[in-house]
């Protein structure tokens, strides 16, 4: 597992939003490649917000080749795609037909564009803003993305969601889908919500990339080590059941100007549990 530890995009730079601490970095996405290639850490989760969806590099084909050259010069490796997009603008609260159809279609270009680059993962988020609050979501969200099956398997990538249900409801929302759907796991959401990783790892042979961060119980991000997460537990059951797909860390920032040296941190935390 120590060989697929990655960071989400953004966590190396200063945020350009206030109070974001995740969006697409316009101004210093080059920049933090290069801060990775220095810091060998070569594998990386894209975000891609609906704010200049089109104009995102893995999206724009003016730039995609651009992207290939700088992540090749870098040695960085996307390895998986957050798709902050749909959480900002979900099929569940969409009314125009307009709107319905643009989420459609960015759903495509995305995964066309992760199959033309190599990209396996593509996380959307049913949390916050885009979680399931009944089952009229809950079937408006499967019929949604289960158009897209065929699409998957053409480009060999697979769709995963991160959802804040119970282990037993996500355990049967995945009976609805075939193997191009998984769960992408985090584990401060889990620790926030009160799950047991007992319970949620009969989920797990569907988990194909977690994210990595630390929160209180019913309360915010903190630092690893620092909240409700059982990381010994954790990683304990990875190692039972062999877990070798990619650890992405997400975690809290401190906007104190030492992005970099905490990330180094959080990687020095996780592997002593490795």
């Amino acid at each position: 597992m120590s060989n697929n530890i990655g960071f989400m995009q953004g966590r190396l730079v200063k945020s350009e939003k206030k109070d974001y601490i995740q969006s697409f970095p316009w101004k210093g996405w080059k920049k933090e490649l290069k801060i990775a290639n220095k810091n060998n850490l070569k594998i990386i989760e894209w975000t891609i917000d609906y704010y200049k969806f089109e104009k995102n590099p893995l999206i724009n084909k003016k730039k995609i080749n651009y992207l290939k050259k700088q992540l090749k010069n870098n040695n960085v490796k996307i390895v998986s795609v957050t798709s902050d997009f749909y959480m900002q603008m979900p099929i569940t609260k969409l009314k125009s037909n307009f709107l319905k159809r643009k989420c459609k279609q960015n759903i495509i270009k995305l995964i066309e564009s992760c199959g033309h680059l190599k990209i396996k993962n593509i996380v959307i988020p049913l949390v916050d803003n885009s979680s399931l609050k009944n089952i009229k979501d809950e079937k408006k969200t499967i019929d949604f993305f289960l158009q897209f099956k065929d699409l998957l398997k053409k480009y060999n990538v697979r769709i995963l969601f991160e959802i804040d249900y119970s282990p037993r409801k996500i355990i049967k929302l995945l009976k609805s889908f075939n193997d191009s759907f998984g769960i992408n796991y985090d584990t401060g959401n889990s620790a926030s919500l009160g799950f047991k990783i007992n319970e949620e790892k009969k989920y797990f042979k569907r988990v194909h990339n977690i994210h990595i961060k630390d929160r209180l119980f019913k309360g915010t991000t903190v630092k690893l080590g620092e909240g409700n997460c059982d990381f010994k537990t954790l990683f304990n059951t990875l190692k039972d059941i062999k877990y070798k797909k990619y650890l992405i860390l997400q975690t809290a920032k401190t906007f104190k100007n030492r992005e970099t040296e905490e990330i180094l941190e959080n990687i020095k935390f996780i592997k002593s549990f490795i």
